[in-house]
């Protein structure tokens, strides 16, 4: 039960209070300052009320002015109101100015004292939880940029420990969003190569005809418009750690390329003769079943045991429990100084929403929504408008488009149009920039898909 330090040198006024509260409340009651320090000092309740005409100044405020500011000394978080007559109301505003949390005139009306107590209570208790959240982020919920407490994460952790002194090569799964480059990029920097270039690419993201040739470079007249030499990423990663990312659209082509490196640790570059020798570390990362794509002869049997020696698991963040409060937490931290917002944090039902919706874009789209909830917050807290949880799939709808463009008058031709940016964006952005895998789901070809992307002059991270 919540416990209240009533603070009160009336007799009838503490009955009062003790009787009308008892119920909902632990009661502690003080006469006098002493008595009122000697209680907080061991019970720490969340809230206090005061009456500042304490003995020996019953007739004035020193007292309970002085008892106000040891008690928020000692804990700045405390709710105090004071309890004052209509004659003393300067100085409960004096008090309000040193951190009293609120006033309240006698005569006491206990159903209107319950309304500010349970008030107070709710936010004693969400500033608790936000600073107990980041007591966790303070003492080794964090680790090399990435943020989890869970157990799944805390096994990703170890086994980056263990892996990053080496130059094995690393095959990183998990669905988009999850952190993959994440966790690539702290085993980079926990390695002896950390001192060298982090390269990572998009082996989705870029057209196949041009990725060979952004991997290995090109020597001047391999093609048309190769006008001089290119280094490669293969080259631009020597000495230090090349990460591929969706490695499982590479074409089989490539692969066989990259399975020459692994073997021999050099490159030829389009057009070229020469081999280069290149000391680099791989560590390559996949959202699709490799497995599943062998049987299917989309990916090669000899360089998937090549780059699976070790294969850390990236679990999706619906399976990681509270770490969804914790990178929340973390990014309203980010975000509210980034753009200058008063925030004090979650409320419950906020918390309640972050904790059950299943972030299908995982840890990405949690970052995303706050950013959102922070620049559109109007108030001290994040609530769950705030976040807009519930009106992603209302919204992505052809009927709620539909909806919302009739009542601004738009033309069919507007609509069709907006449906398409809209449609394009969301599929592109899910995919994180995989053109292949957006067009198929759009259900059209990837020249189609580029053609409309330069139609409508769209921007999409990561192409």
């Amino acid at each position: 039960m919540e416990q209240i330090l009533v603070i009160e040198n009336d007799p009838d006024i503490q009955n009062q209070m003790k009787w009308g509260l008892s119920k909902g409340y632990n009661i502690l009651q003080a006469l006098n300052r002493d008595e009122a320090l000697q209680i907080f000092s061991k019970k720490r309740p969340a809230v206090v009320t005061l009456d500042l005409g304490l003995p020996p100044d019953e007739n004035g405020s020193s007292e309970g002015l002085t008892c106000l500011s040891e008690i928020l000394n000692n804990a700045p978080d405390t709710k105090v109101i004071i309890i004052t007559g209509n004659s003393d109301r300067g100085n409960a505003l004096k008090a309000i100015q040193m951190g009293a949390y609120d006033y309240y005139l006698k005569p006491v009306d206990m159903n209107e004292l319950k309304v500010i107590l349970q008030r107070a209570f709710h936010l004693a208790n969400i500033e608790s939880e936000n600073s107990n959240l980041h007591k966790m982020l303070d003492n080794g919920s964090g680790f090399a940029g990435m943020i989890g407490q869970s157990i799944q994460m805390q096994k990703v952790f170890e086994t980056i420990r263990q892996v990053a002194s080496t130059d094995i090569t690393i095959l990183i799964t998990g669905e988009s969003g999850t952190g993959k480059e994440l966790v690539a990029k702290a085993i980079h920097d926990k390695s002896l190569r950390s001192n060298g270039p982090f390269i990572p690419i998009n082996c989705g993201a870029i057209p196949e005809t041009l990725l060979e040739s952004e991997l290995f470079g090109y020597e001047k007249g391999a093609f048309t418009s190769a006008y001089g030499l290119q280094k490669g990423k293969f080259e631009y990663a020597d000495k230090g750690t090349l990460f591929l990312d969706e490695i499982g659209e590479m074409s089989t082509n490539l692969q066989a390329k990259l399975l020459r490196f692994l073997q021999e640790k050099k490159i030829q570059r389009l057009g070229g003769r020469k081999d280069i020798e290149i000391d680099t570390r791989i560590i390559a990362a996949t959202n699709i079943d490799l497995s599943a794509a062998m049987q299917e002869r989309k990916f090669r049997e000899d360089l998937f045991f090549r780059i699976s020696v070790i294969t850390i698991n990236v679990p999706p963040l619906r399976d990681r429990g509270s770490d969804s409060k914790l990178l929340a937490n973390a990014f309203l931290a980010k975000y509210k100084v980034m753009f200058k917002k008063k925030i004090n944090g979650f409320s419950h039902s906020a918390i309640y929403e972050i904790e059950n919706y299943p972030w299908p874009g995982n840890v990405r789209e949690l970052e995303n929504k706050l950013q959102k909830a922070v620049i559109t917050s109007d108030s001290g807290m994040i609530d769950p408008h705030h976040l807009g949880l519930g009106e992603q799939a209302e919204e992505s709808g052809i009927e709620g488009q539909a909806e919302r463009w009739y009542s601004k008058g738009v033309t069919l031709k507007e609509a069709r149009k907006r449906l398409e940016i809209d449609l394009i964006t969301s599929v592109v952005e899910r995919h994180n920039g995989n053109i292949k895998k957006a067009s198929e789901e759009l259900g059209i070809s990837r020249p189609t898909l580029y053609d409309l992307i330069d139609k409508y002059k769209l921007f999409i991270k990561d192409i």
